[in-house]
């Protein structure tokens, strides 16, 4: 079977490190949805305005790996990278199938751009450029399950409180007000893999074109003058 892409996301997220490790994490991210021209069709949009919610299914593009077969453990970030849990109870994007599924607030259509239609999403966990094989409305009479448990991700989840972030004020003022929010969303739930523990480690990422350098010590996050080393 062939999948086709129907889209692409753009987000503030140019690599993979910084990216919520769940979709819904950071309410605050905000992400365009732009149709491939195959696809930019405002007919097949026609309805969707009546949902606040979608479902994203897409493609792990950056975890592809030619000539290996599949493991039927893996290791979990939320676990520290040192325990193996079976790859059909995670997340995890080394997979047989490189399948991402995220859900996302739908915030805005534009039927008509000089990109052909394009959808504003808020609370994704994707990389800029990231190939989206189908969209479908999300369904809470039939999707949403309370009762629900959430295994031993809920179980980390409950033990890891969000951190505190400090961000100067000249940062703030590049980012402007909504991405200093998202930013603040996205160190809170600590980026870092967990086996990764150092305070005097300073770590990097790209946010919004902007190179944010951070350390953590304890449970507070400092980010650096936009001009430190």
């Amino acid at each position: 079977m062939e999948l086709k892409i129907i889209a692409r996301i753009h987000t503030d997220f140019k690599t993979k490190f910084g990216v919520p490790r769940q979709s819904g994490l950071v309410n605050e991210l905000t992400g365009r949805i732009v149709f491939e021209p195959e696809y930019r069709n405002a007919d097949a949009l026609r309805g969707l305005e009546g949902f606040s919610h979608i479902w994203l299914l897409w493609d792990f593009s950056e975890a592809h790996r030619e000539g290996e077969g599949w493991s039927p453990t893996v290791r979990p970030p939320r676990l520290g990278g040192n325990k193996r849990m079976g790859v059909w109870a995670t997340r995890s994007p080394f997979r047989p199938n490189h399948i991402g599924l995220s859900s996302v607030r739908l915030i805005n259509i534009s039927p008509n751009t000089p990109e052909g239609p394009v959808l504003e999403v808020s609370g994704a966990d994707l990389m800029d450029g990231t190939p989206i094989y189908d969209i479908k409305p999300y369904l809470p009479f039939t999707d949403s399950h309370p009762e629900a448990t959430g295994g031993f991700a809920q179980e980390q989840n409950e033990t890891t409180p969000p951190l505190q972030v400090t961000i100067p004020e000249e940062l703030k003022r590049l980012l402007g007000k909504e991405r200093t929010k998202a930013l603040e969303g996205v160190l809170a739930a600590d980026p870092r893999p967990h086996y990764q523990n150092d305070p005097t480690r300073t770590y990097a990422m790209e946010f919004a074109g902007i190179e944010i350098k951070f350390s953590i010590k304890e449970n507070t996050v400092l980010v650096h003058h936009p001009d430190a080393g």
